[in-house]
Parts: structure tokens; sequence; C-alpha cells
């Protein structure tokens, strides 16, 4: 099995829009995704973060909340700023909106209307309409007439669609991100058949969010293992089978189970389906070549991936057995992803690249 995916000599990986700054707000900085963005933003050539902005009572400095930041934050920015949307215009040109789910949808309009382009890493724009948003969030969605307008940013799949034209995208999730990676390349093929895909996944605990918790405890995660939520009812399942409708393949609904991992980042996704009838190693090696042959970010491999090797980078490893069974052939993909980075923050940041015309690994090409 080769390994592909990796940027060859006239793939683009420097940073070069023109000397242009993107000057980037955070709305929710003191949360993981938030916090993640400064680390990100901090070191990306032709970006800068210019407004913090919170919706505490009490205003966060993050040098104080996040010490590891205090050498490298402007005194000027790190203490956060009211939610003011043409302050906040006045300052930047795009807002990412690290906020809750059901708290970006409150606050994105009026950005919107402040001329600021927006990058939402909640799922209040992922899914693709308002009637199945609603069913899954149990609330009422307050921007219906935006849902169908907003571009999801999974590059690998949307790349022709996030351009400077964009003035919301909404960042997949991390589990998603994962899933979709290990199971287009499979259906673009035709190599499996649909209703026998399942994906078992597990993340990091910064997965369920900075909120205190018991179950992410020390005590109650570490040296422990454990599916959570209902299987077939995590908010995630319905966001994988919904974009895998929007690429052209209605009705594949995969089984999603996800799993508590007892570290701070990364994501395994382990995906099984039956292959057709003569499908061969080398045809998923191929589908796989055709996905990501020129992808910077996703890196088809042949070990079996590891959280540890992409942990702290935007950067996704791939691999694929088929394995023989007593009852027939399974095959299985294997994802590791971070899910703070290429499963939240740094995918938000790559888009952000492509829509203000950096080169798309601008400031995310580090292992």
């Amino acid at each position: 099995m080769a390994v592909f995916g990796l940027w060859t000599a006239d793939c683009a990986v420097g940073c070069n829009n023109g000397g242009m700054t993107t000057r980037a707000a955070i709305l929710g900085p003191t949360g993981y995704a938030g916090a993640e963005l400064i680390r990100l933003l901090l070191g990306h050539p032709e970006a800068e973060v210019t407004y913090l902005a919170s919706h505490r009572d009490e205003l966060p400095d993050l040098r104080v909340e996040y010490p590891r930041l205090a050498a490298a934050l402007d005194p000027a920015v790190a203490v956060a700023r009211p939610v003011d949307p043409g302050a906040i215009a006045a300052a930047a040109d795009v807002a990412f909106l690290a906020l809750p789910h059901k708290a970006s949808m409150s606050y994105a309009p009026a950005l919107l209307d402040a001329g600021l382009r927006v990058i939402d890493l909640s799922a209040d724009y992922r899914l693709s309409s308002v009637e199945l948003y609603e069913s899954v969030y149990g609330v009422e969605h307050v921007d219906a007439d935006r849902v169908a307008e907003t571009v999801y940013g999974l590059p690998e799949f949307f790349r022709e669609r996030i351009t400077a034209d964009t003035r919301l995208l909404a960042s997949p999730g991390c589990y998603p991100t994962a899933a979709l990676l290990g199971i287009v390349p499979l259906m673009r093929g035709g190599l499996v058949d649909p209703a026998s895909l399942i994906v078992n996944a597990a993340s990091g605990t910064t997965g369920a969010g900075r909120s205190a918790k018991v179950g992410l405890l020390h005590a109650e995660a570490n040296e422990g293992f454990a599916a959570y939520g209902t299987i077939g009812g995590h908010r995630h399942q319905p966001e994988i089978g919904d974009v895998l409708e929007v690429l052209g393949y209605p009705g594949v609904d995969p089984l999603f189970v996800p799993h508590l991992l007892p570290v701070d980042r990364g994501i395994l996704a382990t995906i099984y389906g039956t292959p057709r009838a003569g499908v061969r190693l080398e045809d998923v090696g191929r589908a796989f070549e055709v996905a990501y042959g020129g992808e910077p970010f996703v890196h088809v491999v042949d070990h079996l991936p590891s959280v540890k090797h992409v942990a702290g980078t935007n950067h996704v490893q791939v691999s694929f057995r088929l394995a023989e069974t007593g009852s027939g052939s399974r095959l299985v993909v294997f994802v590791a992803e971070d899910n703070i980075v290429k499963g939240s923050s740094g995918q938000a940041i790559q888009a952000m690249n492509l829509m203000f015309g950096h080169e798309e690994g601008c400031g995310l090409m580090g292992v």
C-alpha cells in the first residue's frame, strides 16, 4: 500500500495572499475551541486576533484563563470585551463563533448584518434543514432563513463552495469529520454495502467541552473507556447522514457509536463495512488515492493510525484493511484526527484561509 495525500513539490504550502492580513474576532474564547483558535491564529503569518468577545458577566482575561497564552497574546486584546457587533466589525474581518450549540444562532445575524463574515464552530448551521436541526436539538432555530444558505466547511468535499463570496460557514463536527473522511471514498467508489456501515469512534475529553461534568472528572474518566450517548441517538449521527445525502448518497445513515477516550485530545474512528463482491484491497487504495492524493491534510498511510500521531495538528491519518472472517469479508477503515484542531478550530482556520485568499495550509502545516 502506498502512502498518499502528502504535499508534493507542486502543492502550495506557503502563505501568500499579497501581504493582506485577516483580522479575526473570537466569540467564546475561554472554551477549548476558542483557546485553540487563539493558539493557532497566533502562529498564522497572515492573520491576527484583534477582538475577543465574551457574554460572561465578568469579562475574562485570557492570560489568566490560559496562562500559556500570556507571553504571546497582545495585552490590548487579552481581556475579552462585550459582544458588540458594531465594535467587532470595526476591528475584524471575520468572526469565529466558538459558542455552545443553540447560542451561535442568536449572535450570527447581527454580526452578518454588521458586514462581518462568520465561521460558526457550533452545530447551529451544520444541518441542511431547519426541521432536522429542531428535531435533533429540541429548540426553535431563530435564524432559519440562513440555514439553507450556509456553506458546510469540510474542504475536502466542499472546497469549491468555500470562496471569497462565502458569508456564513458552518465548521463540521469532530466526529462527522472523521467519519466522512473515511466513508465518502468508499461511497464514491461503490465499494461497500451502505447498509452495513458502522462507525465506532472514541474521542478525548476535550470533545465534551470545558464545562464541569462529573463524567469528565479525572477520577471518573482516567483508566476508563466507555461508550456514551444513546446508540443511534447521538447528535452527530444525523449530521453524518445529512452530509452524505447532500453529497449524493441519500438514505445512507451509518450506525454511530461514540466512546470517551481518557486522553485530552484526539479521535480514532474505526469504520466497518461489507465490501461489494469482487472488491480488492487495491480498489480501496485507488479510491482513497483519488480522494486524497492532492490533499494537504489527509494522509493515507500503511500503519494503523494513533491519536498520538496527529495530536496538536490539523493532519489526519487514514488507513484500511480487508479482513476475512468466517461470515465473509469486512472492510475496516481507520481515521485519526485531533478533535479540537482538524475536528474544530484548525478546520475552521483552513476554511478561513480559503475564504480570504490565503494558501489553504497557511498557519496549519506544523506537526
